[in-house]
């Protein structure tokens, strides 16, 4: 073995011994960067309550967070709460991103409804199912200042993440964590 190879041979023993001792100490981007943080700012507007609320870091939901988003959207006519699916609030708070509101605060229409509420409703106006996804809480009907319903409409169907319905003379859009469906 030459000089010069007994050399090279000690200089990669050398770096790969280093490149193992230190491996554990060396953090990830992944381990140092903080944890995505998921808020959602709402104002319900049958009962003029607002939230500003953290409810998920990472993958971690906050149990008593989402508690309180399932108080927050009870249905505004008996009071009946009902939980509703996280992956509903994952849905507004990407449906905010994608249209450059995250900090923008959403109008709530409605939340959760209880089957009296949507029986009521059938009867009084019309376009209400008579099994919607609100009585099992993954619905919500929305509208967001600042940004036209059609847009809204859009930005929604943009996500394939469920149902989106469109209220063009409510001003309001309805967005569902069922199947993907559009009326």
């Amino acid at each position: 073995m030459t000089v010069k190879t007994f050399a090279l041979r000690n200089i990669l023993t050398f770096v790969l011994m280093f490149g193992m001792l230190s491996a554990p100490f060396q953090a990830t981007n992944a381990e140092t960067a903080p944890a995505r943080e998921y808020r959602l700012r709402l104002f319900h507007t049958h009962t003029n309550e607002r939230i500003d609320i953290v409810y998920r870091r990472g993958d971690v939901y906050f149990p008593d967070a989402i508690n309180r988003l399932d108080q927050f959207l009870r249905d505004h006519r008996t009071g009946d709460l009902h939980p509703l699916d996280a992956r509903l609030f994952d849905l507004l708070h990407d449906l905010t991103e994608s249209l450059g509101q995250a900090e923008g605060e959403i109008n709530i229409v409605c939340g959760f409804r209880t089957p009296w509420s949507n029986a009521f409703l059938r009867r009084t106006t019309s376009g209400v199912a008579s099994h919607s996804l609100h009585m099992e809480g993954e619905a919500i009907d929305i509208r967001i200042p600042g940004i036209s319903t059609l847009e809204l409409r859009d930005a929604a169907l943009a996500l394939h993440r469920g149902g989106v319905g469109f209220y063009p003379k409510s001003e309001f859009v309805h967005v569902d964590v069922g199947r993907v469906r559009q009326w």
